[in-house]
């Protein structure tokens, strides 16, 4: 077996991960300047919204789940993997391309769904309207999946990593035209900016879709349009991706009962979603990275027989996630104000805003190593074909997000919602770890990983308590325009240095070790 490379692929991975999310945060200043959290910027975020449900749900929920592991094993036992990644492009797109119609059509219903407590206002008509437009993103982005999928199954992570840079390249550019034409502040040029951003949507899907085939193309696997047809190995694959669709669908109704929530109090959608931008990054760049590479690479190393191998890359992979995640979530709980401030506030992004949202981001903080855990734990079943036991995990991490999110609203209002996401996330992992008792020495923490993590906590508890500090005394700076992302850079500069520092006197980590990472 030609093993796929686990830190570099990770690196590569997490670079162009990292470069989306920046993009991506250039895009979310923008729209926060222009829009605010006004009704179009609501209503475009909830419509924007749908078809990525829906694509985690189609794609990187289900399909993909039960794919790459399918895929890999056939590329390691050299059965003929490029006729099985060609009848599953077929067959995705021939369900998706009805999917899209019927989804276009009933596009009022969809967004009642995700935000009930739009309907009667003009976010609801506003909503149905960029929906439409926005929606044929799930076709798009959904073949980019399984494109994805059969790249990173060979150790092919660039283009499949790079693609999200597009769409947030295609957005920044839609925002800078739009915007130049007028007095963005004006209700009739927002409604403008919101449809331009809404016809973004798809055409950044297509740019997507053709940059990860002409890669798949040059990596020997051209797939090409056609009839779809049922096969053995297709049925197989349906079985399989059945439970995990299921999951996918548990996990939807997560976000969908958070939108719920938030769409009964006015702001609150957009304060989530800028919210939710800051912890993705981390998230993203980390967790969705390790995610890509560890489930390929355990596929193939179980169909080897290579148990140990499988542990150690579960172990070293779980290790270099929460040495990363597990500061960035102590900043974000540390710091949210002063984040959430230079990041967003200005333009029809008011103080008010700032602190909804930063008190959004603190708490995402506080779930963000869980969300991680999920990405390195989750791979140990899927690379098993086994997706029954996630899918009951997700449908009671589900009733419990449902209980806190619903129950908590009327008492505490629309933080609820990240409550309720924050607390489900650990008890998913509660029950993946439980779960992966019965897996033997492959799905346990060993030694080194167990020695490690109590000094990871302990370097990045210290390196929040001087960023609290840091930030108490360059408060006035953080308020002057001229010096506000100075001030923050700064900021950052003192919580990396402050925790590798720390971290690496005791011993939570070798920078040897990154070094040498990053040179591969």
């Amino acid at each position: 077996m030609k093993p796929i490379r686990l830190m570099a692929g990770f690196f590569t991975v997490g670079i162009w991960t990292l470069l989306s999310r920046v993009m991506g945060f250039v895009r979310d200043i923008m729209i926060a300047a222009y829009l605010g959290t006004g009704p179009v910027a609501e209503a475009f975020l909830v419509a924007f919204s749908l078809p990525n449900l829906f694509r985690r749900f189609f794609a990187e929920g289900a399909f993909n789940m039960a794919f790459v592991p399918m895929f890999s094993k056939k590329v390691e036992s050299g059965e003929d993997a490029q006729r099985f990644a060609q009848d599953a492009f077929v067959g995705l797109a021939g369900i998706l391309t009805v999917f899209t119609v019927i989804g276009v059509i009933f596009m009022p219903a969809l967004v009642t769904l995700m935000a009930s407590g739009f309907l009667g206002s003009e976010r609801f008509d506003l909503a149905v309207y960029y929906g439409r437009i926005a929606f044929p993103y799930i076709l798009f982005i959904s073949l980019t999946a399984l494109l994805s999928g059969v790249l990173n199954a060979v150790g092919r992570f660039t283009a499949a990593a790079a693609a999200p840079v597009l769409l947030n390249v295609i957005f920044i550019v839609a925002l800078v035209i739009t915007g130049l034409t007028g007095d963005y502040t004006a209700p009739d040029a927002q409604s403008t900016i919101g449809r331009s951003l809404a016809v973004a949507v798809p055409i950044a899907g297509l740019a997507q879709l053709v940059l990860v085939w002409v890669a798949a193309k040059r990596a020997g696997y051209c797939l090409r349009p056609g009839m779809p047809k049922i096969t053995p190995e297709l049925k197989r694959l349906a079985i399989i991706a059945a439970p995990a669709a299921l999951a996918g669908g548990v996990v939807q109704i997560n976000l969908l009962v958070g939108r719920q929530v938030a769409s009964f109090f006015e702001g609150a959608v957009a304060w989530l979603n800028y919210a939710d931008r800051l912890y993705q990054l981390p998230l993203g760049v980390v967790g969705i990275a390790i995610g890509v590479v560890l489930l390929p690479d355990l596929s193939r190393r179980l169909r080897a027989g290579d148990d140990a191998g499988g542990q150690d890359a579960f172990n070293r992979a779980s290790e270099i996630s929460l040495a990363l995640t597990i500061p960035a979530s102590v900043a974000l709980m540390a710091i949210p104000v002063p984040l959430v401030s230079v990041l967003f506030e200005r333009g029809a992004f008011t103080s008010d805003d700032t602190a909804a949202t930063a008190m959004a981001v603190a708490i995402y903080g506080l779930g963000l190593p869980a969300f991680v855990l999920q990405k390195t734990l989750q791979p140990l079943f899927f690379a098993r074909e086994d997706t029954k036991r996630p899918f009951y995990y997700a449908l009671a991490a589900m009733i419990l997000n449902a209980a806190l999110a619903i129950g908590l609203a009327p008492q505490i209002g629309f933080i609820a919602a990240a409550i309720g996401t924050s607390l489900t996330g650990w008890a998913m992992v509660v029950m993946l770890m439980r779960g992966a008792r019965t897996m033997g020495d492959a799905g346990k923490f060993d030694a080194r990983f167990k020695r490690r993590l109590g000094r990871i906590i302990l370097s990045a508890l210290a390196m929040g308590a001087i960023l609290f500090a840091s930030a108490a005394v360059m408060t006035p700076f953080l308020g002057i325009a001229t010096l506000r992302y100075l001030a923050l850079l700064v900021l950052v500069l003192i919580g990396i240095i402050s925790y590798f520092g720390i971290g690496h006197l005791l011993g939570a980590f070798k920078l040897s070790e990154f070094k040498r990472n990053l040179r591969r």
